[in-house]
């Protein structure tokens, strides 16, 4: 175990008996979830707003959290989907003329359980080496904890195998979407003349991606993740896009694959985000996979094989496509130059494809927003030939 500090407020109890202390900010209470880290510099808030995190703590390898504070601008969803955060020192106030609230008392006001004063070094190494695990986050301003249970209550969660969350985070009924990207000087603006039609799946989907379809001229429905085929082909859409999403893929694609099948059948270009890319590569026949901790950060070097260029992406997925697994007519047509994992798909002569990252998360900060273009320029010369 970690040597205790000076009156912990917080104490974090990982499945095999470790136990981290430190100070705990935020929410009090307890929460049990998967433990992951995330890499990036920047985007603190949007990363504990992703749907993607459900179920999930997040340990920031980035010390400096907090320092730009938060604005209701900048939310990737309505409320805070991640469980929690760990950090290595206290979340700062806020220096950054666009801030409307510390850090802190937006996660307090959000429910969210946070601990700071850790060493997330080695708490990130733990990560890599045994795999994402299952922990309990206490905190409790007395410093009073009963570490039994709580590492009994970390060993006996299931773990996201198995489990579909996209039912608990997509929206609750369809709504239209037209305000673009963030434009200095103007801020958000409306798309008032947009191109294309387009159904947008929500497994989970982050505002900044509806905001960069709106930006690629397209008119954008969006339906919940239960939404049928029916449902979709009734909007005569010009295309249509897979959100990203938490959970295991093949839970969700009880309901997902069977509705993207009849979709794929009438012939309109298909795009795919992270969970979306893993719903459209099973609804093809590949196979999904757990990975031990993941990809989560916003420096991950992805090769396009269709043009021989590495882009620097974000990513936030603990499941993967088993390249492996493809069918024929299926092509890879990205890969992780961290670890060769596959992150992009086609069907051959046809303009259906998905990605495993994020391009709408600017890390590059611009490298993937051709991926909106490429769905655009689909579905113009889908109607050209129509």
């Amino acid at each position: 175990m970690c040597a205790q500090p000076l009156k912990p407020t917080a104490c974090l109890a990982l499945a095999d008996g470790t136990i981290f202390y430190g100070r705990g900010f935020g929410a009090t209470g307890e929460t049990v979830a998967e433990l992951c880290f995330n890499t990036a510099m920047t985007g603190y808030q949007e990363i504990m707003t992703d749907p993607s995190y459900a179920g999930q703590i997040v340990t920031f390898t980035f010390p400096h959290i907090g320092n730009t504070g938060v604005t209701i601008e900048d939310d990737e969803t309505a409320e805070p989907v991640a469980a929690g955060m760990v950090v290595k020192w206290d979340p700062t106030a806020p220096s950054n003329w666009r801030a409307q609230e510390t850090l802190l008392t937006w996660l307090e006001r959000r429910g969210r359980i946070c601990m700071g004063g850790v060493d997330t070094r080695r708490l990130t190494r733990a990560i890599r080496l045994q795999g994402a695990p299952h922990v309990a986050l206490a905190h409790n301003p007395d410093g009073v904890f009963d570490l039994e249970a709580l590492v009994a209550k970390a060993r006996a969660w299931k773990g996201l195998v198995g489990l579909d969350l996209a039912r608990d985070v997509t929206c609750a009924q369809s709504y239209r979407w037209d305000e673009m990207r963030w434009a200095w000087p103007e801020g958000y603006t409306r798309q008032t003349d947009p191109k294309h039609k387009v159904v947008a799946i929500d497994y989970g989907a982050k505002r900044n991606i509806l905001r960069c379809l709106a930006s690629a001229g397209c008119d954008v429905t969006v339906l919940p993740a239960s939404a049928t085929a029916e449902d979709v082909l009734a909007l005569n859409p010009d295309g249509v896009f897979l959100s990203n999403g938490p959970g295991d893929p093949a839970a969700t694609g009880d309901y997902a694959v069977p509705m993207i099948r009849d979709v794929l059948k009438a012939d309109l270009p298909v795009f795919g985000i992270c969970l979306g890319h893993q719903m459209l590569a099973l609804a093809l026949g590949a196979k999904t996979i757990k990975m031990s901790h993941g990809h989560h950060g916003a420096n991950h070097p992805v090769k396009d094989h269709t043009t021989g260029k590495v882009e620097i992406t974000s990513m936030n997925h603990g499941f993967a496509v088993d390249a492996q697994t493809l069918p024929d007519g299926v092509v890879e047509t990205h890969t992780s130059l961290f670890d060769g994992s596959n992150c992009g798909i086609q069907v051959q002569g046809k303009p259906v494809f998905s990605v495993q990252h994020h391009p709408e998360a600017s890390p590059g900060p611009q490298d993937s927003f051709y991926l909106f273009e490429r769905f655009a320029k689909a579905m113009e010369d889908r109607k050209a030939t129509v």
